[in-house]
This record gives structure tokens, sequence and C-alpha cells, in this order.
């Protein structure tokens, strides 16, 4: 879920599509949901988190476990006609939950006096036709309400709805891409970053790598800052380029120098799709561990990260590579999907997708569903606390 400025501030959970259909399998496909963000989210801060659910769900056990003050349930208008439901959704309100509606319109906002005044967001397609005058109703009421828009797809509605000052959320922001300016070219600082990690690639000298570090202020500070930060508890200050670069290690600086050079774009950079790269980084990175040795598995941090690198900084990976040899299972694994890599990067890109058959190619690693969603989920928290 993105704010117009394409701030992350919040996801919405789903199962991706099965062949069971009915009303009984979403049920219970809700409870179950319900039930896994409820046992994994604990005082974890990902912003608001939308389910979708059911009247059934109101009484869920599960929402003893969940923070009301981020958690919107996601409803239908007939969800709130049984006066037992209603009394629920009261409830829940008053404890502090969010109340979301997905077929409001705007005759019944104007008209509704039992239901309207419990709800605090309204979910609402990008091409809905009275989306600018229930978002003027809202912004008019004395209760806050947010209209959300509940999938964008693609950036020309995103842009329109932002100049509303609409949230919203993206379905797959991975594979929507705004175009790549063709005549873009690598900043100066992104240039030098790259030969910083070549340098780090050939295990050149630490002396070599500082000088190179000391010609950019900016980097050489938010090293220092990295290094500093109260993660790695050190006793005393690291004042110098060197020292960092020492007490970091040099796979450890690769990688995060692959997270800093996806923030040089000058032209259209997303803060959304940078998240989007560090949590697919951490997924793979997650899912490889025990499966692959430890030095393979910081490579797949670089492999997740690097595959949405052309769309971050607006130019054609070739250019990318061009200026930094990855090794060779790196590079196959962002071309084909193929080699030791491939397989995990293709699990996370159908993890993205509603339908995108994420089941089979899990079966493939050995891994079962469960596996893949804790990997998934703490890849969600883990991103949320990266500063760069």
């Amino acid at each position: 879920m993105l704010d117009p400025k394409q701030q992350v501030i919040g996801y919405k959970f789903a199962w991706q599509k099965t062949g069971e259909s009915g009303d009984l399998a979403r049920e219970a496909e809700q409870h179950q949901l319900l039930s896994f963000v409820a046992e994994h989210v604990g005082d974890t801060r990902l912003g608001l988190l939308f389910l979708d659910a059911h009247s059934t769900v109101l009484s869920a056990a599960a929402l003893q476990m969940l923070p009301p003050a981020s958690t919107v349930l996601s409803l239908n208008r007939t969800d709130l006609v049984d006066e037992d439901h209603l009394a629920l959704a009261a409830g829940l309100r008053r404890r502090g939950f969010g109340l979301s509606l997905r077929d409001a319109d705007l005759a019944w906002l104007e008209s509704d006096e039992t239901v309207v005044p419990l709800i605090t967001h309204v979910e609402l397609g990008a091409d809905h036709p009275e989306l600018t005058p229930i978002s003027k109703l809202a912004r008019s009421r004395k209760i806050p309400l947010s209209v959300v828009v509940n999938r964008f797809p693609g950036w020309r509605e995103f842009d329109a709805c932002a100049l509303m000052g609409l949230n919203g959320i993206f379905g797959d922001i991975c594979r929507t891409p705004r175009l790549p300016n063709p005549a873009e070219k690598p900043s100066p600082q992104a240039v030098l970053i790259l030969q910083l990690m070549q340098l780090v690639q050939d295990n050149a000298d630490i002396r070599h790598l500082e000088k190179i570090l000391n010609q950019d202020g900016s980097i050489s500070e938010k090293l220092l800052h990295h290094m500093n930060s109260a993660r790695f508890g050190l006793d005393g200050r690291i004042e110098s380029m060197r020292q960092a670069v020492a007490m970091l290690g040099y796979k450890p600086l690769f990688r995060w120098l692959s997270l800093l050079l996806a923030i040089t774009s000058k032209s259209g950079f997303s803060p959304a799709l940078l998240q989007a790269a560090i949590i697919r980084g951490r997924f793979i990175e997650l899912l490889g561990q025990g499966l692959l040795h430890r030095s393979e598995a910081d490579n797949l941090f670089v492999v997740g990260t690097f595959s949405l690198l052309d769309q971050l900084l607006g130019i054609p990976v070739d250019q990318v590579f061009s200026q930094v040899v990855l090794p060779e299972p790196v590079a196959l694994a962002l071309r084909s999907r193929e080699g030791v890599y491939g397989p995990f990067l293709a699990l996370a890109e159908a993890c993205e997708q509603d339908d995108g058959g994420a089941e089979a190619l899990a079966s493939t690693l050995s891994m079962d569903a469960q596996r893949v969603n804790q990997a998934h989920f703490a890849a969600m928290v883990w991103a949320q606390n990266i500063k760069l």
C-alpha cells in the first residue's frame, strides 16, 4: 500500500488463488489467513495491514493477537446487515480496529446512518466513476474516512490518484515497471558504486577500496553511519573507511553497495520499488538458508535486489553488467532464471502474483507453503527496518 509519494505505508495480505471456490472455502481461507498473520506479526511495524474478511471473521479469536491500530478488515455491506454482526463490528471499532468497505457508493455513503459511522476506509477501483465525489465526501466528513484505491493497474493510474492525494494498493509493483529512458545513463555516483563493487568482487587491496570510497563524501558518510548504527553494537566508533571495510567484510560490503546503488537514480526513483527489491533479496536469502552454503546465500540477496535494478535505475540491466562483472551463477539467474539461484528468484516472483504457480515452484525446491510464507513475511519485516 502506497501513499502519493510512493512510500510504503502498509500491505494487503491474501492467499494465492487455488482451485477451490464457494463461500465456505473463502471463509475458511480468511480464517486461516487471519491466524497466520496474527501468529507472525507480533509487535512488528508493517504499517496498515489490510485483510479480506467476512462476517464470520468478526468474532475470530485470532483478532485478539492482532494490533488493532494497524489492522483493517475489508468487508462488503452484506457482512454488516445482521444486527449481531453490526454489534461485533462496533465492538472492534471501539477497540481501535479499522473497517473497510469494498462495495460502497456515493448515495449509500450519504444516506446510511448505521454502518457508515463505523467505517474507516472505502476501497474503490482507480476507474470507479464516483472516485472523485466520494473522495470529496470523505474529506468533508467529521469522522475521518480514507479512500483507498484497491488496485492500481499501472503507474499512469497511480499518478492520477496521487494528484488527488489518495493512498492505494499496487497488486504487483515488481511487474508494473515505469518505462525506462533509453537515453538515461548511470549517474556519476552509480558509476563509482559499480567500480567499488567490481573491486570487491576482485578482492582488491583494502587501501585501494579506501581511496575510492573517500572520493565521494556521501558514500563514505553513509558507510560510517551504517557501521556506527546500533545494530552492530560496537564498543567504539568507526572513524575511517579502512576500519569500516575491515569490520564489515567484503561480502557484506558488496551487499550494502548493491542497496546503495538502487537509490542512486536521478529520475523516477520509487521508494516502493526499492522496498520491493529489498524484500525480494531478503526473501530468497532466507529461502536458501539450510539449502545452500552461507556464501551462496549471501549471493541470493544480490540476485533478488539486482533483479529489479534496471527498473530502479531506469536503465537496461546490460548497462549495469557492462560496469561490474557478477559471478556467473548470479548473472545466469538474472538473465534466464537458471542455475543454482534461478529457481529461488523464480519462486519469489511467483509469490508476488495472484496466481503465480508458487506451489509448484516451491515443490521443486522441496519447500512447503509454511516455510515459504514465513520467509516472505519475515523479509517484509526485515525490509521495513532497513535505513540507507
